[in-house]
């Protein structure tokens, strides 16, 4: 009866309908303030995601502030009438932290993924910020560092940069000249009153799309979206700036990155995702992606290291590219000219049929893979209404079903037009040395510490809080040993048509390659992709394009495919794993790439910041400093390749997880057919690394011509392993120092109040010999000490007075109603389990881990943090300019 009301509640005033639709249902409706809601069930977990769409972005900024749209999305996080700024952090970080947003051309999007149970709540703080928003002067001002802080944190990514530079090249005179992350000089004139004007104008009910997606009762739901929503007025939009597109004119240009290997990009412009050959462009970026097309033929040639062609998206266009990454010291123009023979024979030529159809099939496996990720499920949903135009992602399948290979040639020969190509190449380049130095953090920063004074809370959010329990588990794992001692682990799912294999073993080059060897574990991985004893590259790509499945194999190896394919897709997975061809040619190919990347990794800024941190916390002697050179590789043979094989891979060490559509009984006996024989001789080699004692404090500095902003890591090694049990209020305190989102006394300081750093984040590795506490963020040069330095202080902190009770409360419901949203990915689960396996933990450790939180106490937290952590001893490497 309760449902029956609920329903007739909801559909009152609404247009509704249901339709049929993978695991549950599909439930659409228009509220008459012309508020459109999809609601989408599935039942993976007790999870629920939730899209909030603006069908505004980037190409509705006013002229000259072309970040207008992004920095409007930040001031969504700073509060509106009835909640301010530190209710929402507290009320996000309380229901699992797993919140974000967006902004893309024409669309801005507001994301969560909450356990169902709290739905209400987060409907509440979308309903609000719909409302109205604050954005006051001096929330703006605080929030204007943070986002100028995001703006130099791209600008130091080589990548967003040659990114950036082709699309001014391509849509110059447009909206999409620029990407909507906006500028530093736009948003020093930016004032809150204009930001204010954006959200009055734009964001209304009969402008946005509400998408919900995951366990819950639609009926149910969309009666809460009604009352919440149904009596926020509609607005007089304003008319949308056109997009008037010029020609392109062809053009090429090149940077310097920091990264240890280059890359090429050819763009296109194509139409956008409502022109009629769009579906036709997927396909063709399907083909053009395949390893058994010419492009990827490069990479077993020896002439690039990987290849990808992609497609992406505008509201009134498309920008088409392939992508090409080539090793250090390698001729791009060589590359390009190879690229851009091959894409100019497929526009006069075409492609293969059967290429075509493998595409379609991919394509058809996707489409079921999107329902085993809840949060995927909201966004895919979202994609396909707000910017393809559709009515659900099944459309945008059906309409690529369509597809002919005429119709991929035809619009190969129409849009592959590369006298109107622009090209960008980023070259690599090498670090300077790593600088030394041994002064303290210094920079003290006139910022008050520790701001955990309780923050009232809405009545509708004050019950989520109040729910200290531990969330049941939906995880019923079968575990078995096979005779050969591989560990086999079966969690069966029915949200989708799919079984998905996952599998690791046990390892560490650290300690496996024998001296002089160094480098042998980076040959052997793409060595693997050239199929097996029987199947050559090619023949095994077919093989698995016949079945729409994806694989890999390596010491993590997996595939993905159909149930109606699980057997066949295993067959091959553990034909590739077990009996992988490595033949010597290309294996020579290989070990001159290896060579060649190992040389320029080297003397990278990326590498050179990894390896001083570890020699800053670890002896000299420690096997984490081993390193290959390019003379290691050289010498490699292909005799010593596949003894390192043989000696690492075996089923002893080895746990494979199998999810998805199929009984224990099944995957079991699949498993033991193709993995069964498989054999190891000998005692398994040493793996863990040796306990390291107490480092001390250092400052190192890699110079880092790239970056315009500094990217920071501090860092203390901790002889504490993953099995003591002080693991856990050690995890409790770096949930409330700087490890559960917005609301932690870190991102409080160092990024709300002070606006030094974008984000910030605390991190607790533990392994099995020993662990490290690591503080990462990044921030102009002239603010990395500022910041260490603040963040020695709230460490001290934490060892000289107790969290308060509010506080600790707070962090024990975050990392409560984390559980659930771990189980809301076939793939996360998958992996989750793989790592306590790895850890030695049992597989239920996480709802032990529960009950261990909410019984912790403040003093066993304080306790822990003056036993264990030494922030007169944090070790800062800072990657970039030189800070003074």
């Amino acid at each position: 009866m309760t449902f029956l009301c609920c329903a007739v509640a909801a559909l009152a005033g609404a247009r509704a309908d249901e339709t049929a639709g993978g695991s549950g249902g599909v439930w659409r409706a228009t509220l008459p303030n012309g508020l459109k809601v999809v609601i989408v069930r599935n039942t993976l977990a007790p999870v629920v995601a939730t899209s909030v769409n603006y069908l505004v972005g980037s190409d509705e900024a006013p002229p000259g502030f072309p970040g207008t749209a992004h920095a409007e999305e930040h001031m969504m996080f700073r509060g509106s009438p009835g909640l301010t700024a530190d209710q929402l952090a507290d009320i996000g970080s309380i229901v699992g932290g797993n919140f974000n947003a967006n902004t893309r051309e024409g669309l801005t999007q507001y994301l969560f993924t909450v356990p169902s149970e709290d739905l209400d709540v987060a409907l509440h703080i979308e309903a609000l910020r719909l409302r109205a928003v604050l954005d006051s002067p001096e929330e703006w001002r605080r929030e204007r560092g943070a986002i100028e802080q995001e703006v130099a944190q791209d600008l130091s990514e080589p990548g967003y940069v040659l990114f950036e530079k082709l699309r001014a090249r391509m849509f110059a005179g447009t909206p999409y000249e620029h990407t909507p992350l906006g500028t530093r000089p736009s948003f020093e004139k930016t004032t809150a009153r204009m930001l204010k004007s954006f959200h009055d104008t734009w964001y209304a009910p009969n402008n946005a799309l509400l998408v919900i997606a995951g366990d819950v009762d639609p009926p149910t739901a969309l009666a809460e979206v009604k009352r919440l929503f149904g009596d926020i007025a509609p607005k007089k939009l304003p008319a949308k700036p056109r997009v008037r597109l010029r020609p392109v004119h062809p053009t090429s240009f090149a940077l310097d990155t920091d990264r240890p290997s280059g890359t090429l990009m050819i763009a296109l412009r194509t139409p956008g995702p409502r022109d009629a050959d769009f579906a036709a462009l997927e396909v063709l970026s399907d083909v053009l992606s395949s390893r058994r097309f010419d492009l990827y033929g490069l990479v077993p040639e020896g002439k690039a290291l990987g290849t990808e062609f992609a497609l992406d998206p505008l509201p009134e266009a498309g920008l088409a590219y392939a992508v090409l990454s080539f090793t250090a010291g390698a001729d791009p123009k060589a590359l390009e000219h190879d690229a851009r023979a091959i894409l100019a024979r497929v526009a006069r030529e075409g492609v293969p049929p059967e290429l075509v159809e493998a595409a379609k099939l991919q394509e058809r496996s996707a489409a079921q893979f999107q329902r085993n990720n809840i949060a995927e499920l909201a966004s895919v949903w979202s994609e396909a209404l707000a910017l393809y135009g559709l009515a659900s992602p099944d459309e945008d399948l059906e309409r690529i079903e369509r597809v002919t290979a005429a119709d991929v040639n035809r619009v190969a020969r129409r849009y592959l037009d590369l006298d109107h190509a622009v090209t960008g190449v980023m070259l690599p380049r090498g670090s300077g040395r790593p600088i030394v130095t041994h002064g303290g953090f210094g920079g003290q920063e006139s910022i008050s510490l520790g701001e955990a004074h309780p923050t009232a809370l809405p009545s509708w959010a004050q019950k989520a809080l109040e729910r200290l329990e531990v969330p049941p588990s939906t995880l019923h794992p079968v575990v078995s040993t096979l005779p050969n001692g591989l560990t086999l682990i079966v969690q069966s799912e029915d949200v989708s048509d799919t079984v998905s294999v996952y599998g690791h073993i046990r390892n560490r080059p650290e300690t496996e390659e024998l001296k002089g060897e160094e480098g042998v574990a980076q040959v052997l991985e793409p060595l693997l992709t050239h199929g097996s004893e029987h199947l050559d590259r090619v023949a095994f790509q077919q093989a698995l394009d016949a079945i729409g499945a994806r694989e890999h194999a390596g010491t993590d190896f997996s595939v993905q495919a159909l149930a109606e394919h699980f057997e066949r897709a295993v067959e091959l997975l553990a034909d590739n794993e077990l009996h992988p061809a490595l033949p010597q040619a290309a294996m020579e190919i290989i070990r001159g790439q290896v060579a060649q990347s190992v040389a320029a990794r080297n003397a990278s800024p990326g590498f050179l910041t990894q390896r001083s941190l570890r020699a800053a916390l670890y002896p000299p002697d420690d096997p984490s400093l081993r390193m290959a050179t390019p003379e290691t590789v050289r010498a490699l043979t292909p005799a010593a390749v596949r003894s390192y094989y043989t000696r690492v891979f075996r089923p002893d060490l080895a746990t494979i997880v199998v999810i998805g559509k199929v009984t224990s009984a099944a995957a079991r006996a699949a498993i033991e057919k193709y993995f069964g024989a498989w054999t190891a001789s000998g005692p398994p080699p040493g793996i863990d690394l040796p306990r390291a004692p107490a480092n001390g404090p250092g400052t190192v500095t890699v110079p880092d011509q790239s970056r315009v902003q500094d990217r920071v890591v501090l860092a203390q090694t901790l002889a504490l392993t993953r099995s003591d049990p002080d693991y856990y209020p050690l995890q409790l305190g770096n949930a409330v120092l700087g490890g559960s989102f917005y609301a932690t006394r870190l991102s409080i300081d160092l990024r709300k109040n002070s606006g030094l750093v974008y984000s910030v984040q605390s991190l607790l590795q533990a392994g099995r010999t020993r662990s490290v506490y690591l503080v990462e963020y990044a921030s102009d040069p002239q603010n990395v000490a500022k910041a260490a330095d603040m963040v020695a202080r709230e460490v001290t902190a934490m060892q000289e007075s107790p969290v308060g009770a509010d506080e600790l409360t707070r962090v024990k419901a975050c990392l409560l109603r984390q559980l659930p949203l771990t189980e809301a990915s076939l793939e996360q689960i998958a992996h989750g389990v793989l790592a306590r396996s790895d850890l030695g933990l049992p597989l239920d450790e996480p709802t032990a881990a529960a009950k261990r939180y909410i019984a912790l106490e403040a003093a066993e937290v304080q306790g822990a943090f003056r036993k264990w952590l030494r922030p007169k001893d944090l070790v800062r490497v800072s990657e970039g300019p030189t800070p003074p």
